[in-house]
C-alpha cells in the first residue's frame, strides 16, 4: 500500500456487531489473540473493514497499490505471465488466477494485455477473494475489460475451490493483510499479544501467562520487548497453492523484509493503519473502519514454501523483477505513444514512482516442481 503523512487518531466505540465478534472470539479471561482481532476486524463479512460499501482502494480510498500508479505495471506483470505459460508443457488449458484482486484495477490491465499478446491462446482468468464486496467489484472491471477477447473470467471462493489445475497465478499486497499473529520476548519465553474489550473500547492486552496455541520457530538471543510477528494463515494459505497447482508458477509480491531486518528495523512490530491516506496513529481506534497490515517476513514464508515443495526461481525488489520482466522497453513504447508533452510528462512520473515509490516491495517468484523439470525457470 502507499499513504502519507501520519495524523492523529481518536478512538471511536465500537459497533456492537463488532464486539460481538471478538467476544465470540476471546478466551475465557476475554483475551483475543491479534491474528484472531485481525481476521474480524479485516474480513467479517457483515462488520470487517473488506466487507464495507466504499472500495478501499485508489484514489477516493484509503490507499492505493503499484495497479493505481500506472498501468504499465498491470502491462509488465502481464508479460511475465505470458512467460510462466508458454514454459507450460502441453496439457489441460492452463489458467491465470489472481488472489486478493481488490477493485479489479490490475486485473483489467492484465487482461487487456494478455488479449493482445500474440500466441496466447483462450485463457481463464480466475479471481479469487474473500469478500463478496469486492469479488463483486473486481469481477464487474475485469469482465468488461475481457468483453470481446478470448480471455473468460470467472470467480473463485478459494484456490482450492476448483480442484486442482495449472497455470500461472499472482498476488499483489496480499500477505500483509493475512491475520498476523504478534509475540514479545519476556524473559527468555514470549508473550502473545492481541486485545481486550473493556466497555464500547478495545484495548491492547498480553494473554497470560504465556502463547496461545503452537510457537513455531523462533529466534533467539533477543532483548526483552522485542516483537516478532507471523501469519500462520498466510503460511497455510501457500501450502494450500502447492497442494492444487499442479504445474506453474506463483509470483508474491508485497512489502517485507528477511527476520534479521525487521528486528533490527521494527524492534515492536511492523503493524500500520491506515485512512484516506495517511497513517492512523493507534491501530486499535477504529476497527472495522481502517486497513491494518504486518510487514511480510520473507525468511519465514521462503522457509515454508521449500517445506511445501516450491522451488524458488527468483527473489529480489520489485525495481528489479520489473525490469527483468520487460518495463524499460514497455516505458520506451508508452513515451513514444503519449501524443503530448503533458502526456509524456505523466507517464514519466508515474513510471518513476512505481520504480522508486515501492522500495519496500518484495517479488518472490515460485514454480511447481514439475513445471521446472518440463520448462525452463
Amino acid at each position: 500500500m502507499a499513504s502519507v503523512g501520519a495524523p492523529p487518531s481518536a478512538a471511536a466505540a465500537l459497533p456492537p456487531g463488532l464486539r460481538e465478534r471478538l467476544n465470540e472470539r476471546a478466551d475465557p479471561s476475554g483475551f483475543v489473540p491479534f491474528d484472531r482481532f485481525m481476521d474480524v476486524a479485516l474480513y467479517d463479512p457483515e462488520v470487517g473493514y473488506y466487507a464495507g460499501a466504499n472500495s478501499p482502494l485508489g484514489p477516493a480510498g484509503d490507499f492505493y497499490t503499484a495497479g493505481h500508479v500506472s498501468p504499465l505495471f498491470a502491462a509488465t506483470l502481464a508479460r511475465r505471465i505470458v512467460q510462466g505459460l508458454a514454459a507450460l508443457p502441453p496439457g489441460p488449458p492452463p489458467a491465470v488466477f489472481e488472489v486478493g484482486p481488490g477493485d479489479g484495477s490490475i486485473a483489467a490491465g492484465v487482461i487487456a494485455s494478455l488479449a493482445r499478446s500474440p500466441g496466447v491462446g483462450p485463457i481463464e482468468y480466475r479471481l479469487i477473494e474473500r469478500s463478496e464486496r469486492r469479488a463483486a467489484e473486481a469481477y464487474d472491471r475485469a469482465r468488461a475489460a475481457a468483453e470481446g477477447t478470448a480471455v473468460r473470467v470467472r470467480r473463485s471462493a478459494s484456490v482450492g475451490a476448483d480442484g486442482p489445475f495449472r497455470g500461472v497465478g499472482f498476488a499483489n499486497e496480499l500477505l500483509d493483510a493475512f491475520p498476523t499473529r504478534r509475540l514479545r520476548s519476556a524473559g527468555g519465553g514470549w508473550r502473545e499479544l492481541g486485545v481486550r474489550v473493556e466497555g464500547d473500547r478495545l484495548v491492547p492486552a498480553e494473554a497470560s501467562p504465556g502463547p496461545i496455541g503452537p510457537i513455531p520457530r523462533l529466534p533467539t538471543g533477543l532483548e526483552d520487548g522485542v516483537v516478532v510477528e507471523f501469519s500462520p494463515a498466510a503460511e497455510g494459505w501457500l501450502r494450500e497453492v502447492a497442494d492444487h497447482l499442479t504445474e506453474g508458477e506463483l509470483l508474491l509480491i508485497d512489502y517485507g523484509m528477511s527476520e534479521a531486518e525487521l528486528l533490527r528495523a521494527h524492534p515492536s512490530g511492523t503493524l500500520e493503519s491506515l485512512r484516506a491516506h495517511r497513517f492512523v496513529d493507534d491501530p486499535l481506534a477504529s476497527p472495522g473502519r481502517v486497513d491494518l497490515s504486518c510487514f511480510v517476513n520473507f525468511d519465514r514464508l521462503r522457509r515454508v514454501a521449500a517445506a511445501a515443495g516450491w522451488t524458488e526461481v527468483a527473489f529480489r525488489a520489485q525495481s528489479e523483477a520489473l525490469g527483468a520482466w520487460g518495463f524499460p522497453a514497455l516505458l520506451e513504447a508508452a513515451i513514444a505513444a503519449a501524443g503530448s508533452a503533458e502526456a509524456e510528462v505523466r507517464t514519466r512520473l508515474a513510471a518513476k514512482t512505481l520504480v522508486f515509490g515501492f522500495d519496500r516491495f518484495r517479488v518472490l517468484e515460485l514454480a511447481t516442481t514439475r513445471r521446472l523439470r518440463s520448462g525452463s525457470a
